[in-house]
């Protein structure tokens, strides 16, 4: 029972402060149909109750399958074993990331179709399942992070200089959105077993960050990859069947009830049937043990499904109205309402207090944790303003903002500690969680869908990407910070030995 209210008040801390905002913004500025409103309270609510149960799942299931089959990978010698093992788990892994079943779900609304839902998540699933392979072959055969980021990353600015500013926006975003609350906690856990293979603790612990970093650059090379093959360039794109108008408070609910059913299921099954084979093949723990894990599956799957109805029937849609409404009455305010909701969902992500408490703990309490949590709620709310500006002023294109912010952090791989390097680029991540995938996404659409002169397929997406880049530079300074003053503590020692 603790356990459930410890997440229920995680995520309450992280949806909560949007339902403030949002009736603030109701009573003063833009005023919300009642019939809207009332279903975005129920669907607030019920996004609530979905993300507890599924945290509470990934806790009792969904790790748990990480680490065992992680010390299961550390103790095999076959290299064989260790790269079908790492598509099989990052492709189904990635098949049931809620951010991902979102964005691709609103690729496909606003194309109309014209890009499948599904072509989506199969197509970064691959990409994140041929990642973690190369992420395991990294560790077995001891090559340092910054190389392979730097090759990865190569590929990437080669692709997308031939890449329509469509796919370049839903490729960098589908990075952000693969790696959220399922896909992360499995991959460290995973990552720290494989790390195991090394007997040297330091080169185990370096080992046991960067995973997900290399794992997200594979959804991009997917996406842009996409891009080549029989895809149409010419989109009819259109946010209106995304805004339900209906008077109805339930019956918008009930309509999504088979469609999030279906598609929780489809999911989550593969991974419970995995942990099965698992069981009977290698693990074979106690019923007990089995027990709990089964339990946690069925949390997951149940808690995904009501997320998926929450979502898709009445919280996104007051965020697509909200920023419809504010950036045709509101031009200048919106920049500074993007950068409050960017700013109130970093400080209450669930996975950046565990973040910054490894952090604290790396650098032996020099880089405090509440520093890192001011620098990351203004980088995140920055970047929230930045794609905003992008709807304002469609000339700026999200390139200019990609392109020397992942310069900038190559660059500064080479001068910090080789931890910082997995730390910074896993953190990515942890930015992009459910609120930011779901309601924030919906905002910057609406912006971009009803402001004159932009275009709803370029600028209403990138915002995930930004959001994924803000966390990677600053922890990289902060990485930086705590290098410099280690040597001004050792030359300070050494002339006092002296």
């Amino acid at each position: 029972m603790s356990i459930i209210v410890t997440k229920f008040r995680e995520v309450s801390g992280s949806v909560l402060p949007i339902l403030g905002l949002v009736l603030l913004l109701h009573f003063f500025i833009t005023p919300i149909s009642t019939p809207l409103l009332i279903r975005f309270v129920i669907g607030t609510g019920l996004v609530i109750v979905g993300l507890t149960l599924f945290l509470l799942g990934v806790e009792l299931a969904i790790s748990p399958l990480g680490s065992y089959t992680g010390k299961a990978l550390s103790k095999s010698k076959s290299i064989w074993i260790l790269i079908i093992s790492g598509f099989i788990l990052g492709f189904f892994i990635s098949v049931a990331e809620p951010g991902l079943l979102v964005l691709a779900n609103q690729v496909a609304f606003i194309t109309q179709g014209a890009i499948r839902s599904l072509t989506i998540i199969v197509v970064v699933s691959l990409g994140l399942a041929i990642m973690v392979s190369l992420g395991f072959l990294r560790i077995f055969y001891n090559i340092p992070l910054y190389r392979i980021l730097l090759v990865l990353y190569g590929i990437v600015f080669l692709l997308a200089l031939q890449t329509s500013k469509e796919f370049l926006a839903i490729a960098f975003d589908a990075s952000g959105a693969t790696t959220g609350i399922l896909a992360v906690p499995f991959i460290l856990t995973l990552s720290f077993g494989i790390s195991k293979l090394k007997k040297d603790s330091k080169a185990s612990e370096k080992d046991s960050f960067g995973l997900v970093a290399i794992a997200s650059v594979g959804a991009i090379i997917g996406v842009l990859i996409l891009e080549r093959l029989s895809i149409p360039q010419n989109f009819n794109v259109s946010l209106t069947s995304t805004i339900n108008d209906s008077p109805s408070l339930w019956m918008p609910f009930i309509n999504q009830w088979f469609f999030s059913f279906t598609e929780s299921m489809m999911a989550i099954a593969p991974l419970g049937i995995l942990f099965l084979l698992l069981q009977k093949w290698s693990f074979r723990l106690r019923k007990k043990e089995v027990r709990k894990i089964i339990f946690g599956f069925i949390y997951v799957s149940l808690g995904l499904f009501i997320f998926l109805v929450g979502v898709n029937a009445g919280f996104m849609d007051v965020g697509a109205y909200l920023g419809q409404t504010l950036v045709l009455s509101h031009p200048t305010m919106i920049i500074f309402i993007g950068f409050i909701l960017g700013a109130l969902t970093i400080l209450a992500e669930p996975a950046v207090y565990v973040l910054t408490y490894q952090i604290e703990e790396v650098t032996a309490g020099y880089i405090q944790r509440i520093s890192v949590l001011i620098a990351l709620s203004i980088g995140v709310g920055i970047a929230i303003s930045l794609s905003l500006i992008r709807v304002l002023i469609p000339s700026v294109q999200l390139w200019h903002y990609l392109l020397p912010g992942y310069v900038i952090s190559l660059i500064l791989m080479f001068f910090i500690p080789k931890l910082f390097v997995g730390i910074a680029f896993d953190a990515g991540g942890v930015a992009t969680g459910p609120v930011t995938a779901t309601f924030i996404l919906a905002f910057i659409q609406g912006a971009a869908f009803a402001f004159d002169g932009a275009d709803l397929l370029i600028d209403g997406f990138g915002m995930i990407a930004l959001v994924a880049l803000i966390p990677i530079i600053t922890l990289q300074v902060l990485g930086l910070m705590f290098k410099v003053s280690t040597r001004k503590n050792e030359v300070k020692a050494h002339e006092f030995n002296d």
